[in-house]
């Protein structure tokens, strides 16, 4: 086995890994929006109306566009919603395709199905899904349908319905590859039922169906989250002897996770260095993050900054790779460290990215160092530098440490300082603050928090109103 790395119902597409594994159209059509100028003025300005309110009805405009005689092509409008998938506005991706067929009476392909399948039990619910899968005649209810009604069951873990699709999955023939099998695989992992990962496995081995990374990390963990110490290095050893079996880093990296969490720190250390040793040119930027990340959960500070001088001597440095390094530092309570690596960064930074200094922000919280965090937080504010997210961080850690006092001062600033619409707040912190200051009956301040950020739309309306029904007395229903 190799570890690999006007009928409106008509076509084709492919499924993807993204986590657990999501049906999408990935070949459905190339990028039309940069080769249409006229198309990409009208995408634009859904997508700023969109932005100011995720919720708002973009099909007025696809409407409008068509009634001014304007041409819209089926390419188009399917790049349009996948475009708007990736962007997870799915309410949006999903009348678009409503309007794709039932106003401009355009055929739909299996990939068009199995992707409003997908979008209707996100936007609906399951049951509307099942419906509507129920509605699609038997000639197309193709592998890319069945994969994505499959997927609706296994991200609700349904797992009794997600079985009976397989199921009749493998009956049609259609359940050939690793990808519909990791989809059980993950829901069986996500669900705690070791025994049946395990034998689907064991299914795919007798089947010759090709293992991908993903099925190798899932058996790993779950063999160390049952503390099966022997069954885990007896796969590692097996998997290593194979000859059909292409053992690179990321294999011995799932492999030291594993031993990670098993609290076998010793292997875990063997592993990530036998994983280090395979990385290559093409694969250093991914996999020294990693390595970085995976020593400091263990501990291994020296190794931390070794691997960290390899990254700087061999591609330079960026500020993903400055939050990576931070991050890891945090793990390891390095503080003096990581004051250090921000100072690297702010003396040599091309592109300003707000994130690095607001993880500084939330290691010296953790660290019991409010006074030098807010110290911190205002010279950010002094220079011009911070903004609203950075006082939603303070706020969170004051939250989370019980300094609530503080904590609304601090979400004060960020409803005050925000000025994108949309900006995630975090609703667990906003709560706490607005039930901090009921129960001093400081309703005014409460008012005028909850005002700012709904004002400018930084709340979906249903959630303003409830929260505004609370501070105004009524229950909690958030």
């Amino acid at each position: 086995m190799k570890l690999l790395a006007s009928n409106p119902w008509c076509g084709h597409a492919i499924s993807r890994v993204l986590g657990a594994l999501l049906y999408s159209t990935e070949a459905l059509a190339s990028s039309t929006i940069s080769s249409s100028p006229p198309f990409q003025s009208l995408y634009r300005r859904i997508l700023s109306v969109g932005n100011r309110n995720p919720r708002v009805s973009v099909v007025p405009m696809l409407a409008q566009w068509v009634k001014e005689g304007r041409e819209l092509k089926q390419p188009e409008i399917k790049d349009f919603i996948k475009q708007l998938r990736k962007s997870r506005r799915h309410s949006q991706a999903l009348e678009v395709s409503e309007w794709m067929s039932d106003v401009m009476k355009h055929d739909l392909s299996p990939g068009d199905i199995a992707v409003r399948l997908d979008l209707i039990s996100k936007v609906r619910g399951l049951q509307q899904a099942e419906r509507y899968f129920d509605s699609i005649p038997y000639p197309f209810r193709v592998v890319q349908v069945y994969g994505s009604l499959l997927y609706c069951y296994a991200r609700r873990k349904s797992v009794e319905n997600a079985e009976i699709t397989f199921g009749k999955m493998k009956e049609l023939g259609f359940a050939k590859g690793f990808r519909d099998y990791n989809v059980m695989v993950s829901l069986f992992f996500g669900t705690g039922e070791y025994e049946k990962l395990h034998v689907l496995v064991e299914e795919m081995e007798e089947k010759n169906i090709n293992y991908d990374i993903h099925t190798l990390k899932l058996r790993m963990l779950s063999y160390a989250a049952t503390g099966d110490i022997d069954q885990m290095e007896k796969l590692l050893v097996k998997m290593e002897a194979d000859p059909l079996v292409t053992m690179d880093w990321r294999g011995y990296f799932v492999a030291a996770k594993a031993c990670s969490k098993a609290g076998l720190l010793e292997k875990t250390s063997t592993l990530l260095r036998r994983s280090e040793q395979l990385i290559d040119n093409n694969t250093r930027k991914i996999g020294y993050g990693r390595l970085m990340t995976s020593h400091a959960v263990i501990g291994n500070k020296d190794e931390v900054y070794r691997i960290w001088d390899l990254h700087k001597n061999t591609l330079g440095l960026y500020n993903k790779r400055y939050r990576c390094m931070v991050s890891s530092l945090m793990k390891l309570g390095d503080i003096d460290g990581a004051e250090k690596i921000v100072q690297e960064w702010e003396s040599g930074v091309k592109c300003y990215d707000i994130r690095i200094p607001n993880l500084l922000v939330t290691a010296y919280c953790r660290q019991g160092l409010f006074e030098k965090s807010k110290s911190y937080v205002e010279k950010l504010m002094e220079s011009g530098k911070g903004n609203a997210s950075t006082f939603l961080v303070l706020a969170t850690e004051y939250h989370m440490n019980g300094h609530m006092g503080e904590a609304v001062e601090a979400m004060k600033n960020a409803a005050k300082m925000s000025s994108r619409p949309g900006w995630k707040f975090n609703h667990s912190t906003l709560y706490a603050c607005l039930k901090y200051l009921k129960e001093k009956r400081d309703m005014k301040s409460a008012l005028e928090i909850l005002r700012l950020v709904g004002k400018k739309g930084n709340l979906p309306k249903g959630s303003w109103d409830k929260l505004e029904n609370y501070v105004d007395g009524g229950q909690p229903q958030v």
